[in-house]
């Protein structure tokens, strides 16, 4: 039987700042590959090249991963500020109706950083432009220098609900994570369970209420070393199999009336 497809929505760039192109991080396609055991599709965010009702039909699932523009902050009531950063309004106009399409029709759902605000903004929350400048907030954000490896180095625990969602998935209510981000949930929107926290109270982990299929969102980089990592391999794992389970539920079939 033929893996499961699973969507990571792109990002626009620019190669040599001419040549415009969407793409996706190795990391993201590795840990769907490798630990999701599915097919990465990269799916272009710009809504003239793509229609929400044939990415359900083509895809099992989706990733919405981090990326350097942020959600712009019209999708949330307020108004733009240098502090909000860069934009990206076709990402902004493929994900923000796609989270919803998918709890919707159950298809499952995976927000990493920028994914993880989406999820948010998408179901009525709002923004923090910049954590690190809030009274007794930590500086979220990737250190400037070094490698790789330093830049995504374990920097601060989370603390999982009690019984919760991500407790239950990951077997304990403490995780030690990476920290890549400058933005985060102000306002929760109305079904957003926030499961997780960073010491300095910091949203890390959330989940949509009464979702009928997997709707996870996670504010750090969970797909850097995920066969490897004992907080990433469940959370990509469990997404794999929700979107096996979807697909072979879309693959069955119909059972003629008698």
């Amino acid at each position: 039987m033929s893996r499961p497809v699973i969507g990571i929505i792109g990002n626009s760039h620019l190669i040599n700042d001419s040549y415009l192109v969407q793409a996706a991080g190795d990391m993201n396609m590795q840990a769907v590959r490798e630990v999701c055991d599915a097919l990465p599709l990269i799916v272009p965010a710009d809504p003239d090249m793509v229609d929400i009702n044939d990415l359900l039909c083509a895809c099992d699932g989706f990733i919405f991963p981090g990326g350097r523009p942020n959600v712009h902050p019209e999708e949330y009531g307020e108004d733009a500020t240098p502090a909000h950063g860069d934009f990206d309004r076709g990402r902004d106009r493929v994900a923000l109706p796609l989270i919803r399409a998918c709890v919707a029709a159950a298809v499952p759902i995976l927000g990493i950083c920028r994914g993880f605000q989406e999820i948010n903004v998408a179901f009525g929350g709002s923004l923090y432009p910049e954590i690190r400048d809030l009274p007794g907030r930590d500086n979220h954000r990737m250190p400037p220098d070094g490698t790789i490896e330093e830049k995504f180095a374990m920097r601060h625990t989370i603390t999982f609900t009690d019984g919760g969602v991500f407790h239950r998935l990951m077997g304990k209510r403490e995780v030690m994570t990476n920290s890549l981000h400058g933005q985060g949930i102000k306002v929760a929107g109305p079904r957003v369970v926030i499961d997780g926290t960073a010491p300095d109270s910091t949203p890390e982990a959330i989940h949509i209420a009464d979702a009928p299929g997997f709707a996870l969102g996670v504010q750090w980089h969970p797909e850097y070393q995920a066969g490897l990592d004992m907080v990433s391999r469940p959370l990509f794992e469990a997404f794999g199999q929700a979107a096996a389970a979807h697909a072979a539920g879309k693959r069955a079939p119909m059972r003629k009336s008698a």
